[in-house]
């Protein structure tokens, strides 16, 4: 069954009835509708810059802003009932409204239009959006400083191509995952303050005739000012695919999170045992402990990245100003957002509830002659070239592999067929101890050198906390 264009709040110029399909087809309510608080919001802010501007009175302005305050408390309960045929979000409440209050409510939309109200409206839901992103991920970053300073003294190996290169200390390399969320901290912090102008007055594209004060709107909606071009205000999608970037790197950080953890965990590892409250067992085999919660993780990256591309597809081609294609922004951007949360969610929940295997740890530390380096630079010390010294360790290490033996297992004597200088000192330097307790620069892997990295990243935490 079609509905008549001449319902429609626009159907003034329309003769023919809505197709039921292209009704259908064309419709966002049932997505967009999670923007009604911010579009309530923005026109009870437009309702009074109208009444200060003299389009409307002050009587009139109170009356829209308490009926649709009213309103958006009626949604929050569950009792409103949404309408495919009244299209969106906008549509459906300013319909709702005029049936309430009368003649009243249709005076609303003076000089605005659904191009620059939903670009208002997008920016004030991911604005929030943002600001919830970033507690996540400072919740997450304090449960890895927590983990980091608990493995502190944790030798496991440092890896390079997935082969073991050099110890590490375990709370150096949760401090790493640390730093990588905080440059994703600051990249939604950035682009939270380049999205932050208002579209609102720029009507459909040109502006409006009628008398508005947009600057006044932008601080009452804490704006940092206005968008300077009304064309590109109500077609400007930069700033959802700006997060999406920011989103996606995220989502890249915790997937290579999630890949240690699932590494780790596994049976030839045995390096971590996630909680059991993020694992789940198999349908067949009873004794299986599966790392569910990273491996989601993993997958629900590519579904980040598909609305990264999805976004940029929709805006590749498109004239100005505003076109219908930008409905399609809102789906992969709420989908991103609610991925990103929930991931970064679960990470939080599961990090403090790892158990660490020292004694794995460190076995695999002492395997794959991890500390050769540290002998090339013991005899860089004695004035021998890095790559002589480089050459001459090398020698060393395929001997050793042909003799299934340790580095540390080599004597002074054998050690003078490569190096005809050894002494004791080489010997003093093998053990992974050594290695680790050498690195104590800013920046390095010794525990005092973590410790310091944790404090440093705990003032970091708390001076932000109190911006």
């Amino acid at each position: 069954m079609s509905s008549k264009s001449g319902d429609k709040l626009w159907g003034g110029r329309f003769a023919q009835p809505t197709d039921a399909l292209m009704e259908h087809f064309s419709a966002s309510v049932h997505f967009d509708k999670r923007l009604y608080w911010h579009d309530i919001r923005a026109s009870c802010v437009h309702a009074r810059m109208l009444a200060r501007c003299g389009t409307l009175t002050s009587d009139e302005a109170n009356t829209l802003c308490q009926e649709l305050e009213a309103m958006g408390l009626e949604i929050e309960s569950g009792q409103w009932q949404w309408t495919e045929a009244l299209e969106d979000v906008h549509m459906n409440i300013e319909a709702r409204l005029t049936e309430r209050i009368g003649p009243l409510g249709k005076k609303l939309h003076s000089a605005r239009s659904r191009n620059d109200q939903v670009a208002t409206d997008i920016r004030l839901y991911l604005r929030d959006a943002i600001d919830s992103i970033i507690q996540s991920i400072d919740r997450l970053q304090s449960e890895w400083i927590k983990l980091a300073a608990r493995e502190v003294d944790t030798i496991l190996p440092g890896m390079t191509h997935l082969q073991i290169a050099q110890p590490v200390t375990f709370g150096h390399h949760m401090m790493a995952y640390f730093e990588m969320l905080e440059r994703d901290r600051a990249r939604l912090r950035d682009a939270r303050r380049r999205m932050n102008f208002l579209p609102l007055g720029s009507a459909a594209l040109a502006g409006t005739s009628l008398p508005i004060d947009r600057e006044w709107v932008a601080s009452e909606l804490g704006f940092d000012g206005i968008c300077a071009n009304s064309m590109d205000a109500v077609s400007d999608r930069d700033f959802a695919i700006e997060f999406a970037s920011a989103s996606s790197l995220i989502m890249m950080h915790l997937s290579r999170c999630s890949e240690e953890l699932i590494l780790w965990s596994s049976a030839p590892f045995q390096w971590i045992r996630l909680p059991e409250g993020f694992c789940t067992g198999s349908s067949i085999m009873p004794q299986k402990r599966n790392p569910d919660v990273p491996e989601l993780v993993r997958g629900k990256t590519g579904r980040v990245y598909g609305g990264l591309m999805s976004l940029l597809t929709l805006m590749k081609a498109q004239p100005l100003a505003y076109n219908r294609d930008n409905q399609e922004d809102k789906e992969p951007l709420f989908d991103i957002i609610d991925t990103l949360i929930i991931c970064l969610e679960l990470f939080a929940r599961m990090v403090p509830g790892i158990e660490v295997n020292r004694q794995r740890c460190f076995q695999a530390a002492c395997s794959g002659f991890s500390t050769a380096t540290d002998v090339a630079e013991y005899l860089v010390r004695q004035n021998v070239p890095f790559r002589e010294a480089h050459h001459i360790v090398g020698s060393a290490v395929q001997l050793c592999e042909q003799q299934q033996r340790t580095l540390e297992s080599l004597s002074i004597k054998e050690w003078r067929v490569f190096y005809p200088d050894a002494d004791g000192g080489i010997q003093k330097v093998l053990s992974v101890q050594a290695s680790i307790s050498q690195r104590s620069h800013p920046g390095g892997t010794a525990p005092d050198a973590v410790r310091k990295a944790i404090e440093q990243a705990r003032l970091l935490k708390s001076s932000q906390a109190s911006a």
